[in-house]
Formats: C-alpha cells, structure tokens, sequence
C-alpha cells in the first residue's frame, strides 16, 4: 500500500509546483523588460535661392522635405512601439553650404550615423566625404551624374534622378505616338541637365528632335508671352513641345501659345514627378490626408523621397533589429526587402547605384494623367529599370 501512496504525494507535489509557477507575477516570468532600440536619424536641408525669376510661379514650400520626414518618424513609431523600436528625427535647415556642413559634423558627434539630406549635389557630396562611416539618403538631388559616373558609396537615392523621370515621359509620348518634339532650354545649368536627359531618353526610345531651341529673353513673359511665344517656337512641324525650365522662369507661357497647336511636356505641361496631390490609388489617398493633416499643405516630390528614406531605415531596422549603417544600406541593396511606397509596386534600391525603383507619374497641375513604366517597355529583370540607368549604363563602382 506504500507505493500508491508515495505516487500520489508525488503527484500533489508536482501539481503544487505547476500552480506556483502559473501564479508567480508575470513581469518575474519574462524577466528584466528590455529597453527600446533607439534609432536616431538626422535631417539636413539647404536649398539655394533661386534668384530673380522671370514669372509669377508658385515657390516651393519651405518645408518641401521636412514634412515628409516628420511624418515618417510618426509612422515609424506607430509600429516601432510593438517591436521596443524608438524613432527620433534630429532637424537641421540652414542656408549655406557652410553650415550644411557644420550641422552635419555637429549632428554626426551627438552620435547620429543615419541623413536624410535635402540639398544640391555639391552639398551632397562634400557630406559623403565628411562622413564616411554614415548612411546618407538623397531626398533632394536629381543629378544623374549620382547615379551614373560619379557614384557616392555611402548613398541612397530616393529622389529620382532625371534620368528617371525623362524616361519615364518618352516612353508615354512613343506609346501615343508622338515622334517630332522642339525642345526649348533654359539658361540655368539646372536646365542643361534636364535637357540633357531629355535627349538621352530621347534617343534611347526612338523619337526625333526636330529643332532645339534656348531660351534667351529676359523679359516680363506675363506682358508678351502671346506676342513672343508663338513666333519663338516656329519651326518644322512637331508632335510636342519639350521643356527644360527646372526654376520656371518661361515654360508655364509655353502651352496655348506654341505655333502648331500642340501639347507641352517636361518641366511644365504634362510633367514627370516623384510624387504629386493627384496620386491617390493603393493607399496613397490615405498617406496624402495624413500628411495635410499635418503640414496644412500638399505633399510634393521631395516630401515623398524624405517621408520614402526614413521608412527605408525604418525596415530595415524592424528585419534587422539594429541600426547599424552598413548593415541596414547591404540589406537594402540586397532586393530582399521590399518597401510599400503607396505606387502599387513593391520598391527596392538598384545595387549599382543605390537609386530607388519607383513608378513615375505623369500629371497635369490637377490630373493624374498616366504612371510610368509604360506597358509595352518590356525589361530582362524589373520593367522598372526601364526607366533611368541601367546597370550596363553605369560606369562608377558602387558601393
């Protein structure tokens, strides 16, 4: 009779201890909490003044990139508080390249190894040389010279490059079949760029450059756009205008005043963007009225590449749960990440140049009008290397 009694006061005493644990506090179960990670992302914006410009354009927000940023740090929060991550943005707007710079060194000693940089190309690049142990994204250069032969190792672009959005025009006009284009240039070296991709993309798909003409004229296009217009651009007959006129001194004069009545395309008329109001499809409706709620504005194409690289870190972060610089841009540019960036494609970074994959749309002032790559322009590997350069077009080692 001592055996059944000594298994079940064996029995009792594993059951007491099982309900002593169950019982225990929780906080005892799981052990000390952890601390957050703390990500820590700084924000460095300078853009020039422009100067005198020749017309009533609309100027840029002074925030343009800003907001964008902001609202990704309280989008990254929103899911970061699940996984013990914290995101904290470091803000710094100046108005020099000179203290573009300071801000950088005086944000890289607090600790900071991950920028969002809204800034020329120069600016850019003097920061990739002051910090060589950091991550940079460029929120605020369309240079493809970045992209093509001078490629900044520590770099990614979420900006597209020019190339990118001129591609992503042509290939619109060859699907309509507009073959015959003047192009009329500006006197700004911006402007030379842009034409530049302009007749690359140009070439690339086949159309013709019947003319090409510079903008010369320094006066109030307000008074005499309708006497002077139509005269400037007769030529041999066309399909459409392009223009190159990246500061807006004359290209918004161009359409309703060329001689052969045809659209306008480029910088003004049907224009190529990163981002615009007008994108509203896959959940981009929803990201737009955050940010208005926010700003108290529109959401512009540099907001969109800011608020695209702080979600980029952010994850990257929550697959890596660190936020080491190398670590996070080798995961970018391994294409095992895909990003949502509310176009309707899962997005990822080009591993020879690090410039986002990104649809490009095509809008009017207040009309989407059409989303590049176009069907029809067939690619090896992703339709969106169609647009901007390929890895056989580019000629600098990256990273």
């Amino acid at each position: 009779m001592r055996q059944p009694v000594h298994l079940a006061l064996t029995c009792l005493l594993a059951l007491a201890t099982t309900f002593s644990a169950l019982s225990a506090p929780a906080a005892q179960l799981q052990g000390p909490a952890t601390e957050p990670l703390q990500v820590r992302i700084g924000y460095l914006g300078y853009r020039p003044d422009p100067g005198p410009l020749l017309s009533n354009i609309i100027p840029e927000p002074a925030d343009a990139g800003l907001q964008g940023a902001e609202l990704a740090i309280v989008d990254s929060n929103s899911t970061g508080r699940f996984l013990k991550q914290e995101f904290h943005l470091a803000k710094a707007s100046v108005d020099s390249p000179e203290a573009l710079l300071q801000a950088a060194k005086a944000q890289h000693d607090q600790g900071l190894r991950l920028f969002v940089v809204n800034a020329p190309a120069s600016s850019l690049r003097t920061l990739s040389a002051a910090l060589p142990d950091s991550l940079l994204f460029n929120a605020g250069s369309p240079d493809d010279s970045l992209r093509s032969s001078q490629c900044l190792g520590n770099v990614l672009h979420t900006l597209p490059g020019r190339a990118m959005l001129s591609d992503a025009l042509v290939q619109f006009m060859v699907l309509r079949k507009w073959q015959r284009a003047l192009l009329v240039v500006g006197q700004t070296d911006d402007d030379r760029a842009y034409a530049a991709a302009l007749r690359r993309s140009v070439k690339r798909f086949g159309m013709q450059l019947v003319a090409e003409k510079t903008w010369t004229f320094d006066n109030d296009q307000r008074r005499s756009a309708q006497a002077e217009m139509p005269l400037f651009t007769q030529t041999a007959e066309y399909d459409v205008v392009l223009v190159a006129d990246e500061r807006g001194d004359f290209g918004e004069y161009l359409p309703y005043q060329t001689w052969y009545p045809r659209p306008v395309a480029g910088t003004q008329g049907l224009t190529p963007t990163g981002w615009h109001k007008t994108v509203e499809t896959f959940g981009a409706a929803q990201l737009q009225k955050r940010f208005e709620a926010q700003a108290g504005r529109w959401m512009n194409d540099r907001d969109f590449a800011a608020w695209m690289a702080v979600r980029s870190v952010a994850s990257a972060v929550n697959k890596l749960r660190q936020a080491e610089p190398r670590a996070l841009q080798q995961l970018l540019l391994s294409e095992q990440l895909p990003l949502d960036g509310f176009k309707g494609r899962k997005l990822s970074y080009r591993p020879w140049n690090g410039e986002l994959r990104q649809p490009i749309p095509l809008v009017q002032p207040r009309a989407l009008v059409s989303t590049s790559p176009q069907d029809g322009f067939l690619h090896p590997f992703n339709e969106m290397d169609s647009l901007g350069y390929d890895k056989p077009e580019v000629t600098c080692g990256y990273p």
